[in-house]
Order: C-alpha cells, then structure tokens, then sequence
C-alpha cells in the first residue's frame, strides 16, 4: 500500500512550480511587452488574472473534497508561488532593463 505524500511535500512542489512558471513567463512578457511598446501595468494585471486562473482549479478540488490537507496544501503552494513569483519578477525584469 502506498502511504500518502505529507503536507508540506506537496505544498514546496506546488510552490516551486508556481514560481518557476510564473517568474520566467513574467520576465519574457516584460520583454515582449518593451519589444511592442505595451503598457507594464497590462502585462502585470494580466499575469495576475493568470495566477488567479492557475489557482482555481486546485481551489475548486479543495472544496470538492471538503477542505482535505493534501488539496489544501496545494491550493496554498500555488498561491503562495504565483504570489513570490509575481512580487520579484518585476524586480528581476527591471534588473535586466526590460522594465
């Protein structure tokens, strides 16, 4: 018999891929942006929508299964990535000269 992951396992992955995904998508949208000439604040509301979006199905499994520790670990582990991630990436953006 398989013996479940803990909690905080499952929240460091969701948290890693979180941040990794949304870190590096934010810097190369900063640099498509200054390419084309686009408003910063666009791409900043726009890769908010994407956090929210990317969280929600692990919030919908969260309450589909009544508020589970493994579920709500990942739930947290994506918020909490895509959260850091966007919070330093315009930092890193900026460093690099594209904001």
């Amino acid at each position: 018999m398989y013996a479940p992951l803990p909690d905080y396992l499952i929240r460091e992955q969701a948290t890693v891929g979180a941040l990794v995904t949304f870190g590096v998508l934010r810097v190369i949208g900063a640099a498509v942006a200054r390419a084309y000439g686009w408003r910063i604040v666009t791409v900043e509301r726009l890769f908010v929508a994407a956090a929210a979006l990317y969280c929600m199905p692990s919030l919908a499994d969260a309450i589909a299964q009544g508020w589970a520790a493994n579920a709500l670990a990942q739930f947290e582990g994506n918020v909490l990535g895509s959260a850091v991630a966007l919070f330093f990436a315009p930092i890193l953006s900026h460093r690099l000269g594209y904001e």
